[in-house]
């Protein structure tokens, strides 16, 4: 498969190159070249398959031979060995637990695929590849146990200072081996601005041999299809063929994700997309002005993204029919006091702990699900981390209910190693070539 340039739609270059660029020169997202929808027969018959066996088939349509059958095979068992399971709530009310893997967080299915993908590329003597990844939470932490220790790699990782969860912060900075984390005083966005700087300044790019794990890296995109095909088989299998998704939404790859099997076939009813105050697209499905903003602070601080980078991929998915894409996307925001709100009601209705993003998409599920006609589909809402992350703006009694994984105990016994910067790239850049 070859993969062209949001910006220039004539560009055209392999998986490995759009991997390890990660960002084209000029400025764009690598999409693939064509769209491939998968047949009938494996799409009617979703529930017979298993997760990595649905992963298999979803990847290697998009690569097409760019990795053999059985190394891609290979990849994928090695990469996506959790679960991901569909927990039912109420009559039309779902979750897609994606906590499962090792950093508890939605993130893993991309962050794992990604290292192995690019582990697998890299040839022996070949220059040592720099990941840079700007990370609003869940990002980083994900990023950094995909690539702890793989051999000829080194991790930096941008965060903002104070605004990830004291869990998240520890899981950026207490690796070690190839990961660094810094610090910066500054807002996710700005994070997210230097890196994408970086990408296109000479004297780095001669220096180090960069590529990003943020989700503008098409590696990161394609394994989040999975899981949309997986649950969906999952409705199958209780004898529900129409499906709603709604997705807590901060930099859009996730929901983007979902738009992308939708365009391989994947028979979706509607997508919901959920924020929190950071509500640009929200705002621009309503109004059809897109006007980015600079990023605030809430509790539900993944999403804390105002210009999200993959909201030109979905943008380009649909240039050719934009009203299929106000049609097939309906946004919700809500500011902090509404998202305490949905997680008080998320436990006293279920007795079920959902973390600020998840109950976001919840709350979004249910205000949609009140204008629809009764058993028109069954909602589906996305809980994309652990609430134990989450532990100091939950409510007291909600937070006291979490069941705390052993290896968020075992973080809390180690220490913070991180660079402390500004916002300015000088500054940054001048860290990289002084720590090479």
């Amino acid at each position: 498969m070859k993969f062209y340039s949001t910006n220039n739609t004539d560009t055209r270059v392999s998986f490995k190159e759009a991997v390890f660029n990660s960002m084209p020169q000029d400025r764009g997202l690598y999409m693939p070249a064509t769209i491939p929808r998968l047949d009938d027969k494996f799409l009617n018959n979703l529930d017979g398959y298993t997760l990595p066996e649905i992963a298999f088939h979803v990847a290697k349509n998009l690569l097409e031979d760019d990795i053999p059958a059985e190394d891609l095979k290979a990849i994928i068992h090695d990469a996506i060995n959790f679960y991901a399971p569909v927990v039912g709530l109420e009559e039309s009310v779902f979750v897609l637990e994606l906590f499962h893997g090792p950093s508890l967080a939605f993130k893993d299915f991309g962050a794992r695929f990604m290292s192995r993908v690019m582990s697998y590329f890299l040839e022996d003597g070949e220059k040592q590849l720099d990941v840079l990844v700007a990370t609003s939470g869940d990002t980083g932490g994900a990023v950094a146990l995909g690539f702890l220790g793989v051999p000829n790699t080194r991790v930096t990782i941008l965060y903002p200072k104070g605004k990830v969860s004291g869990i998240q912060e520890l899981q950026l900075t207490t690796n070690g081996q190839n990961i660094r984390a810094i610090e910066v005083d500054g807002t996710f966005d700005d994070c997210q601005a230097l890196v994408k700087q970086a990408f296109t300044d000479p004297e780095l790019n001669a220096k180090f041999r960069l590529t990003s794990a943020n989700s503008i890296n098409i590696a990161r995109l394609i394994p989040q299809t999975f899981y949309y095909f997986n649950a969906y088989a999952q409705m199958l299998k209780q004898g529900r063929d129409k499906v709603v998704f709604s997705v807590p939404s901060g930099n859009f790859g996730n929901i983007g994700a979902g738009l992308l099997a939708w365009k391989m076939g994947l028979p979706v009813t509607q997508f919901i997309a959920a924020t929190n105050a950071n509500d640009t697209v929200p705002e621009f499905l309503k109004t059809g002005v897109y006007q980015p903003k600079p990023s605030v602070q809430t509790i539900s601080n993944a999403m804390d993204v105002g210009n999200p980078s993959n909201w030109v991929r979905i943008a380009d998915m649909f240039k050719d029919d934009a009203d299929k894409l106000s049609e097939l996307i309906i946004g919700f925001s809500y500011n902090d006091e509404e998202t305490l709100a949905a997680v008080e009601k998320i436990y006293s209705s279920y007795h079920y702990v959902a973390c600020p993003h998840t109950a976001i998409a919840w709350q979004a599920l249910k205000d949609w699900q009140q204008d629809q006609p009764t058993g028109r589909a069954s909602g589906v809402f996305l809980s994309t981390a652990h609430p134990c992350k989450f532990p100091d703006v939950l409510p007291g009694h909600v937070a006291k209910a979490i069941e705390i994984p052993g290896e968020v105990q075992e973080l809390e016994g180690k220490t913070k190693q991180a660079a402390s910067l500004g916002v300015d790239f000088e500054g940054f850049k001048n860290w990289l070539l002084k720590n090479e």
